[in-house]
């Protein structure tokens, strides 16, 4: 890749892992041979190389820094256009030392990979970084990584809720963004677990989203460190969690998604699997010995439905859901089902949910 990443029908971008690699090489030739370079080649983690083009290079005191502008390609990424700032200076000593600058977070809580207390930049940046350095420098260095505007940024992302405060996080483990892959989006979901996991939880909540997290943390006191929303990924994260140490799942959602499951989709996602609605209806028909209303969603069904009827299809459509589940995992793992509506009430449930306590 030459310049820009390689333009497709879907055009590649950088991680921002790659454009801190490509600023801190930057940084380090004009610490080398006080060159000031307008683009870099950085050796990607999957073999062959990237060009990258360099905004800005400047010595600063006994140091130098870079910079590099995020280019994510056609992918919708939040840090996309941002600024990653380099800044490199001499240090004693064999190793490279990274520090946090502003607007990249600092790991807080155990279970991600890097140990607490440490900036927040992955072990493949890390190691893309150092060989770069020394490739072009050949000398130990502190190496400080700043993304102006970062820490608001991180707000809109899962940082908070893994336990990186202060800011965004150095990522990338091929140094490419591919648009609109769902891989970034499992692995920040495992990351959700992991910290779950490593805080002490035996049994998580899986839930489509803030619906179902608002219910479990309203509704049962769950804390929220053991809430992990999953989006559409439920085949997915189920497969994951089966290696897991965990005694038990809760799954609590809107039926309209985790009806999906009964129904045997367990990527839930509107464009991979039909509605639930038809399956809802069916079942509701069966329970009640009547023709149902016609509905194109399942909050509809249950809307056509007294309190008593709403009680009964709940809890039957939560005890499929609950079977599918432990089909799912082959009975590995006791689970239990919440279902509730678009105002996080309580419509349907199966299985035990007293253990749970209060923050």
């Amino acid at each position: 890749m030459d310049g820009k990443p390689q333009v497709t029908a879907l055009r590649s971008g950088f991680t921002t892992g790659a454009c801190a690699c490509a600023a801190a090489k930057a940084a380090a030739i004009m610490l080398a041979t006080g060159e000031s370079v307008q683009k870099v080649m950085i050796t990607l983690p999957e073999g062959g190389g990237a060009t990258l083009p360099v905004e800005k290079v400047e010595r600063v005191g006994d140091g130098a820094k870079a910079i590099v502008i995020k280019d994510a390609g056609d992918d919708p990424d939040i840090t996309n256009g941002a600024t990653i700032v380099v800044e490199i200076t001499p240090a004693e000593g064999d190793e490279i030392v990274f520090e946090a600058g502003e607007g990249v977070g600092i790991v807080s809580k155990a279970g991600l990979s890097i140990p607490a207390g440490e900036p927040a930049i992955n072990p493949v940046p890390r190691r893309m970084i150092s060989e770069s350095i020394r490739e072009a420098l050949g000398v130990s260095v502190r190496v400080r990584i700043s993304i102006p505007g970062g820490e608001k940024l991180a707000s809109k992302t899962f940082n908070p809720r893994l336990g990186v405060v202060g800011g965004l996080s150095i990522l990338g483990t091929t140094g490419i963004v591919r648009p609109f892959s769902c891989q970034a989006v499992k692995q920040s979901i495992v990351c959700l677990l992991n910290v779950a996991l490593a805080n002490g939880a035996d049994r998580v909540v899986f839930t489509p989203g803030a619906i179902g997290a608002r219910a479990a943390s309203q509704i049962f006191g769950i804390n929220h460190e053991q809430i992990v929303e999953i989006s559409n990924e439920w085949g997915y994260m189920l497969d994951i969690i089966t290696g897991k140490e965990v005694k038990k799942i809760v799954a609590i959602g809107h039926p309209g998604k985790l009806a999906k499951l009964a129904a045997g989709h367990w990527d839930t996602h509107s464009k991979r699997s039909p509605t639930a609605a038809p399956y809802v209806i069916q079942m509701a028909e069966q329970i009640f010995s009547r023709a149902m209303p016609e509905s194109e969603t399942v909050e509809g069904v249950f809307g056509a439905l007294d309190r008593g009827e709403m009680e009964i299809l709940g809890n039957s459509l939560a005890k499929k859901i609950s079977e599918a589940i432990e089909k799912k995992v082959g009975g590995r793992l006791e689970v239990a089902v919440a279902l509730v509506n678009m105002k996080s009430r309580l419509i349907g449930i199966y299985g035990k949910m007293d253990e749970w306590n209060k923050n």
